[in-house]
């Protein structure tokens, strides 16, 4: 272990060394999943008091009315305009909650849940979709593990300060505190705009300053004609369905064991500190030489077969430790291996399909996940746990099947692309 983790700090020391962009995107993602780790703690207290499933509703609603506007954003204006602006609506809406935590509003609990789950599906689509845009397939194979991994120490540090602040500072000041990681965000977008242009003009399509044009729904259009986006969709739509049953028996501990929003908070960020913990771990002994050695299948099948392992046993033994225990080892695997994993995906797209397919797939078909198993759920509690953990089983069988479909396209895509490459080759040639 300590010469993986040699053997890892010295890569991330080289990579750092040698790549200025893998230095502001792992700037970036730390910025991001601070700030947004700063509110989830808040979000899981409130929301653990709350109907679960109009909460999901919501959101899911929002998400639909929300698609669009993203897509017309990215269709009418270049990057330079609607990145900073995404995140900059984002700030002006922590600031407008913070206001509204400060005034006795019966709905704020309900909407602060809402736009969360959307600020945080948005802001990380964007964020991944731009560094698609940055490196290339083989530079994204060798720094999205590092990149990934500030992330992950953006996701320790945020649950710390939410745990060690909230009972100083209180809640609605750490709305402030994410509102600030926001502002940084931004800095490190304007700072790989370069990197990204660069990129850009180097393929065949580059029209400088242009918008990406296209309709609306061009992403949904994308996901229906491409077998890998296809693919992706399915697997976010049953991994998201695991993640949903286990939150949802999450919730209701919470709800059992916790009367007041500060220690309900205080036990969600310790749940998060455990999951990021256990993150940074994989990341930094198996995520980079996985994906360099085996590829994107393997990555992507590891954590979904575990899923199923875990299922199994809550389905044996549904007992509230074993939840909270399966629910970081799902969380820890789907942060350190799937989504390293399927982002390296979307290099190999055009950089439509990087905006939009790929936004459709983290929003839309996220959260009608969201929405179709939490009344899934809903429906199964009356039966108990072993019931609720026993359906588990067949959408992880689903997630494997989903993993195993996303691994075949790609080969057929990598295939596809060394074949066009042989020929552009010798045609050069001749």
């Amino acid at each position: 272990m300590n010469d993986a983790l040699a053997k890892w700090t010295n890569g991330l020391r080289g990579a750092w060394s040698e790549s200025s962009p893998m230095r502001w995107a792992f700037a970036y993602f730390f910025f991001l999943l601070t700030g947004y780790y700063v509110l989830r703690p808040v979000r899981d207290a409130l929301g653990s008091t709350q109907n679960l499933q109009l909460l999901f509703t919501g959101t899911f609603i929002s998400m639909l009315l929300l698609q669009p506007l993203y897509g017309a954003l990215v269709s009418r204006y270049p990057r330079r305009v609607f990145l900073p602006v995404v995140y900059a609506v984002f700030i002006a809406c922590l600031l407008f909650f913070y206001w509204a935590f400060h005034q006795p509003f019966a709905w704020r609990s309900g909407a602060f849940f809402i736009w969360v789950a959307v600020f945080n599906l948005f802001a990380v689509s964007v964020f991944w979709s731009f560094m698609a845009d940055v490196f290339s397939h083989g530079e994204a194979k060798r720094f999205y593990g590092y990149i990934g991994a500030g992330g992950t120490l953006g996701g320790f540090l945020g649950p710390v300060l939410s745990r060690n602040l909230v009972g100083h500072i209180g809640v609605a000041n750490l709305l402030l505190l994410s509102a600030s990681m926001l502002v940084m965000c931004i800095v490190c977008i304007q700072r790989l705009r370069p990197w990204a242009l660069a990129r850009e003009k180097s393929e065949a399509t580059y029209k400088p300053g242009l918008a990406m044009g296209g309709t609306v729904l061009a992403g949904l259009r994308l996901i229906r004609e491409q077998p890998l986006l296809r693919a992706l969709a399915v697997l976010m739509f049953f991994g998201v369905g695991v993640g949903t049953l286990l939150y949802n028996e999450q919730a209701a501990i919470a709800r059992t064991h916790f009367v007041d929003a500060a220690s309900r908070t205080a036990y969600f960020a310790g749940i998060d500190l455990a999951i990021n913990a256990i993150t940074l771990l994989i990341q930094v002994l198996l995520t980079r030489g996985l994906l360099q050695r085996f590829g994107v299948a393997p990555v992507l099948m590891i954590p979904s077969v575990v899923v199923l392992l875990g299922f199994s046993v809550l389905t044996a033994s549904p007992l509230p430790m074993l939840v909270a225990v399966v629910q970081v080892i799902t969380r820890a695997g789907e942060f350190s291996l799937m989504k390293p994993a399927r982002e390296t995906l979307y290099t190999r797209v055009s950089r439509e399909a990087r905006y939009k397919a790929k936004a459709a797939i983290d929003t839309v078909v996220y959260r009608g996940g969201d929405l179709a198993f939490v009344w899934v759920h809903k429906w199964l509690v009356g039966f108990g746990p072993t019931a609720v953990f026993g359906v588990g089983i067949l959408v992880a069988g689903g997630l494997c099947f989903g993993a195993w479909r996303v691994g075949r396209e790609q080969a057929r895509l990598s295939q596809a692309v060394s074949s066009a490459e042989s020929l552009r080759t010798s045609e050069g040639a001749t």
